[in-house]
């Protein structure tokens, strides 16, 4: 229990023996004011009503007072939790909308690599078309090259084979 109950009901139970132990006196009549009449009761009982009047009073003030908390503790906590319902659907709205957004941003980036690539892939393809090119031109000019280095062997091989069917062995050559 708490401090202020224990110290309550000490303060009631003395008052308590107190009146248990002069009843005689509680109960002797007397001659009571009322500021417009006077009359006759025992002032011990009539304190004693009030006492009991106000402790009754103050504990329906009490658990009036628990009541409206419980209550008000209850309200708060429906609240706390509709709260906390609707912060959970805003975050996974949230999520789904990061999620789309994600998706989006990274079939940008796909499109973008695939652009990239077809362009690069493009370039790629010119370069090699060139190339093959610049070899097809490089071979047929060294063919041709090779096709006139070898006619002019030829021509020399002419020339110089009339005048090896006049030479006779041991003789030198002499171009």
């Amino acid at each position: 229990m708490k401090l202020r109950t224990i110290l309550l009901l000490l303060v009631l139970g003395a008052i308590a023996a107190f009146s248990a132990l002069n009843w005689n006196q509680f109960i002797a009549p007397t001659t009571l004011s009322l500021g417009v009449t006077e009359l006759q009761a025992p002032l011990g009982v009539l304190m004693l009503g009030v006492v009991a009047f106000l402790t009754a009073f103050f504990l329906v003030f009490v658990v009036y007072v628990q009541a409206s908390a419980l209550l008000d503790s209850r309200r708060h906590a429906q609240e706390l939790q509709l709260n906390r319902e609707l912060a959970d659907k805003a975050e996974a709205s949230r999520f789904t909308e990061l999620r789309a957004f994600l998706e989006a941003e990274l079939q940008k980036l796909a499109n973008r690599d695939s652009g990239s690539r077809a362009a690069t892939d493009t370039a790629v393809l010119a370069r090699l078309d060139r190339l093959e090119k610049d070899l097809l031109t490089a071979v047929e000019q060294s063919g041709n090259s090779l096709a006139a280095c070898i006619g002019e062997l030829e021509d020399r091989l002419e020339r110089n084979g009339g005048a090896l069917s006049t030479r006779r062995p041991g003789d030198t050559w002499s171009a």
